[in-house]
């Protein structure tokens, strides 16, 4: 059994490292580059991309496997040097029985599924080409398809105030909109941790993932967890959800929620901060008042004890921290190889040799969870306080 690093949730995007393969007929994209992100910058173990029922996504990874050193896996997944692409697609519900809309993630093994996924979602989407697209069908409905072809069905960014499963979607329970026997995993978002999810007793029931929902290069592994597993593939980490054999979530690692730029009740004009009953800004006047994840989930409470859960560790991306800027990270990753080796693995002692004491000495107070925080809230991420020497 072996331990690998895993990020689930990002997005194919315009302002990737590197150069996308170039595809007759059809936009460049940059799956090719993710995959490099993931494994040459970042140290990821396994990504997943969730746009992945894209057709012209598809097109660039079957052109991958068949001239770029990419390889389909017997047990899914997709293998590009160090790191295994798991497919994934982001889709957003609003039935009749959802208070407001809600994405999910679904992922499946092999490329030929997720074509098939695709060819059905054509009848059910406007336009299967863009990503979190509306779902003209029922929670119940995608969560049937999913799960008789072989994936994973998860609820995404459960707390966000827009587009989620607590924030919008419900009004007290997941079984308002979906089978909970058919949920493989719930995703926190950057505003909850585990502490804070575990006062809802229905999701006592499923593993937490951590993932980026990154929308660039430098967000990818923004959160992120450790899991065990025999080797990397879809059929493994299926396992992992559901902790079978030695496999299983070890350590989540995830923003401090204060830092998550929907912790608290803000007023998105003037950041005012508020009160969840409030319907007006007392500072501005402004009624556009965004409800906290923190403030929502007291609304939730209903459970008293908490099952036993991985650790969940706060931790930041490396150019959260004072003092490092664009040259400093590039520095540091060029000495070190990885994000994940420079987070868990460098000591303070070779940092220096390359880095300001400053800069080594975030990186140390980040491991040992010491980072001073303001909150954040309203769409505006918290940031980290720089100490005072």
């Amino acid at each position: 059994m072996s331990s690998y690093f895993v990020d689930l949730h990002v997005h194919v995007g315009s302002d990737w490292y590197g150069k996308p393969v170039k595809i007759t007929g059809s936009k460049s994209l940059t799956i090719t580059a993710i995959l490099e992100q993931a494994s040459r910058r970042k140290g990821l173990d396994i990504v997943g991309v969730i746009d992945a029922h894209v057709p012209a996504v598809q097109e660039e990874l079957i052109y991958l496997v068949e001239h770029g050193g990419a390889k389909e896996l017997a047990e899914g997944g997709v293998r590009f040097e160090d790191t295994v692409l798991l497919l994934g697609s982001e889709i957003e519900i609003y039935d009749a029985a959802s208070s407001g809309p809600i994405h999910v993630l679904c992922y499946f093994p092999t490329i030929e599924k997720m074509k098939a996924f695709t060819e059905w979602l054509a009848h059910k989407m406007t336009n299967i080409n863009l990503s979190s697209q509306r779902f003209y069908g029922t929670g119940r409905e995608l969560q049937g398809y999913v799960h008789e072809h072989g994936g994973w069905f998860i609820p995404a960014h459960v707390f966000t105030p827009f587009k989620s499963m607590y924030g919008k979607g419900v009004k007290t329970s997941l079984r308002e909109v979906f089978d909970a026997d058919r949920i493989d995993a719930v995703e926190l978002g950057l505003s909850s941790d585990t502490e804070m999810a575990d006062q809802i007793e229905e999701l006592h029931h499923y593993p937490f993932l951590t993932n980026s929902d990154a929308h660039s290069a430098i967000r990818l592994a923004r959160e992120y967890q450790l899991v065990d597993l025999n080797h990397a593939s879809f059929l493994e980490f299926g396992k992992a959800l559901k902790q079978t054999g030695g496999r299983g979530v070890r350590k989540n690692f995830g923003m401090n929620p204060k830092l998550g730029k929907y912790h608290r009740t803000v007023c998105a004009v003037c950041f005012h901060p508020g009160s969840p009953s409030d319907r007006t800004c007392k500072a501005c006047g402004s009624k556009k008042m965004v409800k906290g994840v923190a403030d929502r989930i007291e609304e939730l409470i209903s459970a008293s004890l908490a099952p036993q859960r991985p650790d969940y560790i706060y931790q930041v991306p490396l150019d959260y921290l004072p003092g490092v800027g664009h040259k400093t990270y590039e520095k540091i990753l060029e000495a070190f190889g990885t994000e994940m080796a420079i987070i868990h693995e460098i000591n303070y002692q070779d940092m220096i040799e390359v880095v300001p004491k400053n800069v080594a000495a975030a990186i140390v107070s980040m491991r040992e969870g010491e980072l001073e925080i303001i909150e954040g809230g309203g769409g505006v991420y918290g940031k980290i306080q720089p100490k005072l020497s």
